[in-house]
């Protein structure tokens, strides 16, 4: 059986929509906060014109995400499966967002969860890339149970190189929480 680096996931509460060309106003208009990007390795996210690079990568990496509110319908953020690595069984989680109205409700360990138990079907290992000066993603990661594993360059779409922090877990150890 072969991962889908796209599945609809879903809850009572949440669900994960396959990004689309269509979903980019709506996306936007989450993104177009400068506060959600403040921590982030590309602080100018938030422009239109450098959103619409990042939108463009997520659209052609085949993994990314809307999520969604179930509760209000409304388009809350973005999420993405990448470099998946069938060899060494592991894949990457991250490019995540969420509009601050979103901020401390509990969402991200929710569509962490959905995601972690979707891709642990499939592999032993997920990873995140975690802006090193994103000390709120990172304390988020940790509390799922990920541990950094090392430092790496990072080049996104379009962009230059930055400074990723890189954190693990395990099949074994996601099991266990």
């Amino acid at each position: 059986m072969s991962i889908k680096l796209q599945p609809v996931l879903e809850n009572e509460t949440i669900a994960l929509i396959p990004l689309h060309e269509a979903d980019f106003d709506a996306l936007y208009a989450v993104a177009s906060d400068p506060e959600v990007w403040a921590q982030h390795p590309n602080k100018d996210r938030w422009k239109e014109d450098v959103f619409r690079n990042f939108f463009d990568g997520a659209i052609q990496s085949g993994g990314a995400f809307k999520v969604i509110d179930k509760t209000t319908g409304a388009t809350i953020g973005s999420t993405r499966f990448y470099d998946y690595n069938a060899e060494d069984s592991n894949l990457f989680i991250g490019y995540t967002f969420y509009g601050t109205a979103s901020w401390g409700k509990g969402i991200n360990p929710v569509v962490k969860a959905l995601m972690l138990d979707y891709a642990f079907q499939f592999v032993e290992s997920v990873y995140f890339h975690i802006g090193a000066n994103n000390i709120r993603s990172q304390i988020a990661i940790g509390r799922l149970g990920a541990n950094k594993t090392g430092e790496q360059e990072v080049t996104y779409y379009g962009e230059a190189p930055k400074l990723n922090f890189v954190y693990g877990i395990d099949k074994a150890d996601w099991q266990k929480k």
